[in-house]
């Protein structure tokens, strides 16, 4: 990964790239960051930062039928946003 995290959510996109997004990093601030991983090549890449700092205890990440990724729920927050690939 190009940023350390950990209790982050991963969703596996329609491309077989997969979407990591959020979670800690090594001392232990909560991010608002993704990447995406691309398995033909096996390399990360960043992508947009998000609206909110996410974890999967507090968040989902959902693929949805059109192909984006729904992220709802923050610590704290009851917010949510879209993933367009």
């Amino acid at each position: 990964m190009t940023t350390t995290r950990d209790r982050h959510l991963a969703t596996l996109l329609q491309d077989g790239r997969v979407l990591v997004v959020g979670g800690e990093d090594d001392q232990h601030k909560v991010l608002a960051t993704a990447e995406l991983y691309d398995p033909s090549t096996g390399s990360f890449s960043l992508t947009g930062s998000m609206a909110e700092e996410r974890q999967a205890q507090y968040s989902t990440a959902t693929l949805l039928l059109d192909g984006r990724v729904l992220m709802a729920g923050a610590r704290g927050s009851v917010s949510s946003e879209l993933y367009l690939p």
